[in-house]
Parts: C-alpha cells; structure tokens; sequence
C-alpha cells in the first residue's frame, strides 16, 4: 500500500516501512520538514511534544545515507537517555528495510560496550551531550564524515545544563553538513547559537493541537510522600473512574506502582521505554478496548498517545516544568467531555503547583483524602445500587429457586439476602483500605490564593533557613561572598577544576536533585579546588536540603552556603 508519505519524496523501502507501521497521512511537521531536508537543507522545528518530530528528522537521514559507508553519517543529540533509546528505537524500526546501524549513547551505560560498538561500524549515533563529549575527547568517536545532526528539543538541553557542551560537540563537526534543531520554544541562547553553527535555516513552526486545560477539573492532595500509594488506592475507590493514565517520573516507576497496584486488586499496566514497539501497541491496543483500565506511563513513553474517553489523569509525581503539566492533563477533557486530573504532592512541593497555576491560568483546588468511613460508605452504597438495578431487571430465575430451595427448608428469607451480601462482600477484605499519616503542616498567606495553602519544612530545611538569615546578615556587614545578582544566594560545591568539574556538570546535577529549571541558575565561578554557584533565593532551602546528594563524575559533592 503506498502511502501519502510517499509524496514527499521518501523512496518505496520507507514508504513500506511507515505503511507497515501503520502510518498513512503524516503530520503537519513532517509534511513541512521531510521535504526541506531531503533538499539539503537547514531547518528548525519549533513544535511541542508528541507531533511527530522524530519521523520528521529521521526519514530524511535514512533515505540520504550512503550504503556501504565506514564513518558515522548521522548523529543525534537528545537531553535524556530515555529520549536518546526513544529515537534510536524509531531510527531502527524505520530503517529495517535499510540494514541500518544506529547506536544509543549515554550516562550510567559502560563506556567499553558503545565503544566496541562504534568500532564494528555505526550509521546512525544518538545520544545525550555530556556522553557525546566523553567519546569525542576520548577520541572514540569520530565524526569526520558526519552528514548530519540533530539537536532535538534543544530548548529542554538549554535548560539541563548542557549549552556548553553542545557548541563543543557542534565546533568538532565538518563545516559542510546539514544541521536540524527542534525545540518548543527558541530562547536567546539557542538564537545565538544557531546563527553561529546553522547555515540560511529554513523555520517551521507548528501551533500544537490546543491541549485545553479549560474542560479539565483541576485537583490536588497534600500528602506525606511515603502515603502517595495509599492515597491513591483511596481515590480509586470513590472517583467513577472509566480509563486513567497516571503519570510517574522515572521506568523503574512506573513497573514498581504497576506491581503494587495489581497486588491491592486495581489492575494496571506500565508504559515506558523499555518496551519495543509491539508491546507497546499491544499495551495501548488494550487500553482503547477497555481490557485495561489504568495506565502508568513516563512522559517519554506517552508522547505521542493519542486516546479520548480518559476520565481522571493522576500526577503520581508532579511534572518538572508547567508546560509539561499542561501536556498530560491534556489527555483528558476531550472531544467536548469533561475530565479530572488530580496531583499527589508533599508540602515542599507547592511552590511548583503555583508555577503550574501562574502558567495555566486555573486554580487548582485542594481535594481531601477520602476517609475510612467515606469509603466504607462509598462501597456500600455502589452494592445497593447494583443490587436494584438487578431487582428491576429481574433476571434471576435459577437463583430465585435455590432461595425458594432454602426457603422451604426453614431459613428466613431475609437471612438468605443478607448471608448473599456478604458473600458477594468478601472480595472487600481482600481490597483492605489503607492507612495514611496525618500531614504536618505549617499554614501560610499565598498572594495568589485566599485560603492558606500548607508547607512543611523538615529539620534540615529550617537549619538551612537560619543558615541564610545569618549569611544575609554577614553580607549586610561586610559584603563578603555575596552574590553579584539581585534576588541569589551564592553557594560552594566541594569539587572543583582539578575535578574536571564543567559548568554543565553543576547545574545538571542541581537541576536534577533539588528539581527547579536549570536556567534560572545564575553565574558559575569554577576555582581550582571547589565552585562557587548563584541560586535563586526561592530555591536555596530545597537546593541545600539535598546535599549529600550531589553527584559530580561519580564523586559525592558537599553543598553548602558560601
């Protein structure tokens, strides 16, 4: 069957390859893109999540690689190593009527196992930028033959830390060739950087499918973090839930609250990366026909699902950025209907749920934790509800004479019904309900909201808070150590230039233990023997609070006040 792809220009082993997949009509972005690169041109894709940028990029790539070439033809920079196994997946799932080799480099993998890999031959490379830059400096990974290069959501690398290390990998590569970045937004660095290493781009933006927020019900529970299952298993007892897909942040995640939710009798399934793509289609070919109910997914493995009907979309782990919050919630309030999505989130986590309000223009209202004695009540009344349905139908003719049966033989009829009851009861006590700790919380004045919203600092955090009323006064007296930015707090890392420690190394692993975006970290002043880092005053007690968890190289790093 051909295609529309193939009026794009793709040859017949694509176009087949992409029918197979299932794919007929492309999307606007690969309709605008495709064409442009296999011209040979630059191009930037501004576009959001989940409008299929990959198939965009890596058609073309397949189509214009040699065959029977020894060097790396392509390479693709991503911010994350789910993305990084993501896109080198659809490379060799697009590309398996090419015999094409593409690799998937990143951090936590050994280095022995990609480098054996690039020496035996690879077409194709992806992978994230500080690994990218190991390789190159180790002089493993060459790219001297390179045709083309992918920054794909460059704007989430920008923010990651990773600035640096991307016009470093970019400055190594052949000044002929093609370069493709696609980002959501193109902020001012990103600008500068693609009028130095981009050559008369061709812009494409795609205004994204309207996620509306407006037909969503907004919700959240404050919760301690260790009651975030048990909370949960509540909700699903009193929402009317029809389809939900619950949103965690890491793979290991989703398979761990998969196990423990099917174990409490609410069966689910989980979808992230490490699924190929026919179990993944396979998962999601349940969850349209209702064999399944709940899905527990990655943001990584979700882009891209498109499903209407879902009722409740649930943030087991709050997203990092708002626009990533508007994306899964998205996924309910569909096709005129209404939706809810509600957030599991700890005290020290309200600052990011303002961020997200501030962004969405919704309030998102406080949702108490069903009690024991809601659920209880909750269970009973569902039972006589089903029961008069039943009554009304009437469809009971065998049963009806074993009661008589029972009847005869002296038992009193009413005792029969309630004997029945609580037969049909016993699968209650294997769903027993769970307990929760009461949330400790310290109420403050929020200027956004009237009520008081909550917030509950641990030892550590009001140690950290007394720290910095101190060194403010410090700084007050004699100026020392203060930060040069209005609105920082000048902090010391333990590791330094004798370390290897690289700017992209400091505001990646801050970003990612004390989660707050990475480019709202101020001026790094990397010494011989440990760093000085400005961070937003707002940040510095959850920033302070992970220390000990800071990790550079492999090495633990102290954080502490400068």
């Amino acid at each position: 069957m051909t295609t529309e792809f193939a009026q794009l220009g793709l040859m017949s082993q694509l176009d087949q390859t992409v029918s197979d997949l299932g794919y007929i009509t492309p999307t606007p972005i690969q309709s605008e893109i495709i064409p442009l690169m296999l011209d040979g041109n630059d191009v930037i894709g501004q576009a959001q999540t989940g409008t299929g940028k990959t198939a965009a990029f890596m058609l073309p790539i397949l189509q214009t690689l040699e065959r029977n070439h020894s060097g790396i033809q392509a390479l693709v920079l991503t911010p994350t190593r789910e993305l990084a196994i993501q896109v080198a997946k659809a490379a060799n799932e697009y590309g398996k009527r090419l015999n094409v080799r593409v690799l998937a480099v990143y951090g936590g993998q050994r280095y022995n196992l990609q480098i054996n890999r690039l020496r035996q031959g690879v077409d194709i490379v992806v992978g994230t930028p500080g690994r990218l830059l190991d390789l190159i400096n180790k002089k493993v990974l060459d790219l001297s033959s390179l045709r083309t290069v992918v920054l794909d959501e460059a704007d989430e690398m920008l923010s990651m830390g990773f600035m640096e290390d991307m016009e470093e990998i970019l400055s190594t590569l052949p000044s002929e060739r093609q370069a493709a970045l696609f980002s959501a937004t193109i902020p001012p660095k990103l600008g500068r950087m693609i009028n130095k290493y981009m050559h008369s781009p061709k812009s494409v933006t795609i205004k994204s499918k309207h996620l509306t927020v407006d037909a969503t019900e907004h919700q959240y529970c404050l919760v301690n973090k260790e009651d975030k299952l048990a909370v949960l298993t509540r909700l699903f007892e009193i929402e009317d839930i029809t389809s939900a897909i619950i949103f965690v942040r890491t793979r290991v995640g989703t398979s761990d609250l998969v196990n423990e939710l099917t174990g409490r009798g609410f069966p689910a399934e989980a979808l992230n990366g490490d699924l190929n793509q026919q179990t993944r289609e396979q998962v999601l070919n349940r969850f349209r026909s209702n064999q399944t109910t709940i899905l527990v997914a990655t943001d990584v493995a979700a882009r891209g699902l498109d499903i209407n009907d879902i009722s409740h979309v649930f943030n087991y782990d709050l997203p990092e950025e708002p626009e990533l919050y508007v994306h899964r919630v998205g996924r309910t309030g569909r096709a005129g209907k209404t939706g809810i999505a509600i957030s599991l989130l700890a005290t020290r986590e309200l600052w990011r749920l303002h961020r997200i309000e501030g962004f969405t223009k919704q309030e998102i209202t406080r949702k108490p934790i069903p009690t024991t004695e809601e659920i209880e009540e909750h269970r009973k009344t569902q039972l006589l509800e089903e029961m008069t349905t039943w009554l009304d139908r009437g469809r009971c003719r065998r049963e009806l004479q074993m009661v008589t049966q029972l009847v005869e033989i002296g038992h009193d009829p009413l005792k029969i019904a309630a004997i029945a009851l609580k037969m049909v009861r016993r699968e209650e006590k294997q769903r027993p309900i769970a307990q929760i700790s009461e949330v400790q919380e310290e109420r403050f004045q929020n200027s956004r909201r009237r009520t008081p919203l909550s917030n509950s600092p641990t030892r550590r955090l009001q140690n950290s808070r007394r720290k910095i009323k101190s060194i403010k006064k410090r700084k007050d007296r004699n100026g020392a150590n203060s930060s040069y930015e209005k609105g920082m707090v000048r902090l010391t890392f333990g590791a330094g230039r004798s370390h290897g420690v690289r700017p992209a190394d400091v505001v990646g692993t801050i970003a990612y233990h004390a989660k707050f975006p990475g480019n709202t970290i101020g001026s790094i002043s990397i010494l011989d023997k440990h760093t000085l880092v400005d961070v937003p005053q707002q940040y510095v007690e959850q920033t302070l609070a992970k220390s000990g968890e800071y990790k550079i190289h492999k090495r633990a790093v102290k954080l502490n006040l400068a």
